[in-house]
């Protein structure tokens, strides 16, 4: 691939995907509002379902509405996030049929192959899978355990532990739908490395950079400690590296 040797993307790979973007941006804004406009209503049962488990609330704690709005806000977060989701599934069945021509006409070396259905089927299945391990993930895992993290905090600085209703649900929901997309990352690398858009040398060259990313994404939507950190960044980064194993692996290159 032609570019520099420390870039990501190619300079010229990187253009031929920012144009195809601009052709596909139509498609993704309408699939970000099908799955807004899907996920407003039924938000609403979500927020009654978190509301009525105990699971989801740490002893002792008490949740409080400050205002009426914010269920109405809620709803908006989750409906935004389900959108950015499907956005995203529908983004990866794109380069997945896409990727090859996209390259190849890039490199002005002609039209290059498209996809085909089975690949694309794979992806979805692979998609709903690996989203499906997230959220199973963040219900086992991180909700819990940072749930408990910040009400023991908050009881061993003295502090009253009563939390307001769109912060508590809107952490749960964020962990939840960053869990969903983190668990993604490898089914990206793989459509990016097999589409021939990136090389594996790239990431690997960047290995450094991919990590901070992660950390600082982590950082952004947990408690500021490193364990916490880990808990959001770490299946994510390890997951990345697994992907480029078995590349390598069933490629045999």
């Amino acid at each position: 691939m032609g570019g520099d040797s420390g870039d990501l993307l190619p300079r010229a790979e990187l253009r031929g995907l920012i144009n195809h973007l601009r052709q596909r941006v139509f498609i993704l804004v309408g699939a970000f509002f099908i799955g807004f406009l899907g996920g407003f209503p039924a938000s609403g049962e979500a927020i009654e379902l978190l509301l009525g488990s105990n699971s989801y609330r740490p002893e002792g704690v008490e949740i409080v509405v400050l205002h009426p709005m914010e269920a109405i806000l809620l709803k908006l977060r989750i409906g935004i996030n389900l959108g950015i989701m499907l956005s995203a599934i529908v983004l990866m069945c794109d380069l997945t049929w896409n990727g090859k021509r996209i390259v190849a006409e890039s490199r002005r070396s002609g039209s290059g192959e498209r996809g085909n259905f089975g690949g694309v089927l794979l992806v979805l299945i692979m998609a709903i899978l690996m989203g499906a391990l997230g959220a199973a993930y963040s219900h086992e895992v991180l909700v819990p355990l940072l749930l408990d993290y910040l009400s023991d905090d908050a009881a061993s600085a003295g502090l009253e532990t009563t939390w307001q209703l769109q912060s508590w649900v809107g952490f749960i929901t964020g962990l939840y739908f960053a869990s969903i997309l983190g668990f993604q990352v490898p089914l990206i690398a793989s459509i990016l490395l097999r589409g021939e858009l990136i090389e594996r040398s790239s990431i690997s060259d960047n290995r450094w950079n991919l990590w901070f990313a992660g950390l600082i994404l982590g950082a952004l939507i947990s408690p500021p400690d490193p364990v916490s950190m880990f808990l959001v960044a770490g299946p994510m980064l390890l997951l990345l590296e697994a992907a480029l194993v078995i590349d390598r692996i069933t490629r045999n290159r």
